[in-house]
Parts: C-alpha cells; sequence; structure tokens
C-alpha cells in the first residue's frame, strides 16, 4: 500500500475522461457564472442607493442600463440596436474617452 493517491483519471477510458472533463468545465463555467451575478446584483445595488455626484457617474449608471437594455433587444432589431450604439457613442465622445 502507498500512501500516494491513485490518479482515477488513468485508469478509465478516454470517452469517460472527456465526459469528467466536461464536466468539471461547466462546473467551473458555473461558478463563474453564479459570482458574476452576484457582483453585477451587488453593482445595481450600489448604483441604485448612491446617487451620482456628477454627470459623468450619472452617465456610468445610464451606460449600464443601456447595455441591459441592448441586450434584451431581439437581433433583428437594428434601429434600436443602432440607437443605442449612437448614444453610447455619445457618451465616449462627450466624456472626453478614447
Amino acid at each position: 500500500m502507498t500512501d500516494q493517491p491513485v490518479d482515477l483519471d488513468k485508469h478509465r477510458g478516454m470517452a469517460a475522461q472527456k465526459a469528467t472533463d466536461l464536466r468539471r468545465a461547466l462546473a467551473d463555467v458555473e461558478a463563474h457564472v453564479r459570482e458574476l451575478r452576484e457582483r453585477e446584483a451587488e453593482l445595481e445595488h450600489r448604483m441604485m442607493t448612491v446617487p451620482a455626484a456628477s454627470w459623468p457617474e450619472a452617465a456610468v449608471k445610464a451606460r449600464h442600463l443601456l447595455n441591459l437594455y441592448a441586450a434584451s433587444l431581439p437581433a433583428e432589431d437594428t434601429r434600436h440596436r443602432a440607437l443605442v450604439a449612437s448614444l453610447l457613442d455619445d457618451f465616449v465622445r462627450l466624456s472626453g474617452e478614447d
């Protein structure tokens, strides 16, 4: 008997190893998605509870809201997508960002 752990992946077939790798990758993705949702909820809570102190801060909030709106638009709604893109470009131009 040995004190070293046995690498069970070496004793499985290729299909089983690929399935295990996929399950592990999916678990990682799901954990990252959960973390991202929690961080986004925290950010949105702060945006709702802390008033903007300047126009640039208000534009940051508006930019976030516009991105959420644009993500919900159907792909064929090119007119509204173009309008959102134009407004976001205006924010960049007026704020002096590159």
